[in-house]
């Protein structure tokens, strides 16, 4: 005769599972995409589209040269996503996948527009006519801004790169550097305002 006792263990162990964490959840769905899951890459893309293509933006700063990269990148990753491992989180390796694929980007662009002048000498870089370069005033601006984010304690240079320039969510932030969401969150706040006053001195 069956007893309920025989069952205790398996209800025991069901109740006290830990649960899933995100990196592991997202490991499984990057294998499901790997083996040709067409549903779960498509998961993915909705979830890191926009982190993807922001980040070519900033790196860009051309609406269509980021539309063009963040799409090379997705086919990138539907070829190479198997080669994810886990070993750190899915949002730090993708994004690395960007930056990279961005850089190559401009040293392609950079590739196709050098002409070699005719006495042999060093290739002339030649510029798009309709591309208005940066204002002295924009450059003075984006290098007082980047000496003073470098003028931060680590802990909030970090937050403030991770989250302000690099896109990511307090959460991913967290488990990047090993502290608690409302730290990441905290830091972030104090690092803005030591920010707003180093830029209001000068």
């Amino acid at each position: 005769m069956t007893t309920i006792s025989e069952f205790l263990p398996v209800y025991i162990n069901v109740e006290t599972a830990q649960p899933k964490t995100e990196r592991e959840l997202e490991f499984e769905l990057t294998q499901k995409a790997a083996s040709g899951d067409i549903a779960a890459f498509e998961q993915i893309y909705w979830k890191y589209h926009r982190r993807v293509l922001n980040i070519c933006l900033r790196m860009t700063k051309n609406t269509h040269e980021a539309e063009d990269v963040a799409q090379q990148v997705f086919l990138n990753l539907y070829r190479k996503i198997g080669t994810f491992r886990g070993d750190s989180a899915f949002a730090t390796w993708l994004h690395r996948m960007t930056v990279n694929q961005t850089l190559m980007h401009f040293r392609t662009a950079k590739s196709c527009k050098e002409d070699t002048t005719e006495t042999g000498e060093m290739p002339e870089t030649t510029f798009n006519a309709n591309q208005k370069p940066p204002r002295a005033s924009q450059i003075i601006d984006r290098l007082q801004i980047d000496e003073a984010i470098a003028q931060l304690p680590d802990g909030y240079r970090k937050v403030v790169v991770l989250h302000d320039i690099e896109g990511f969510e307090h959460e991913e932030i967290a488990q990047m550097l090993g502290c608690a969401v409302g730290t990441s969150k905290s830091q972030l706040h104090k690092a803005r305002r030591k920010l707003r006053r180093a830029l209001a001195a000068k």
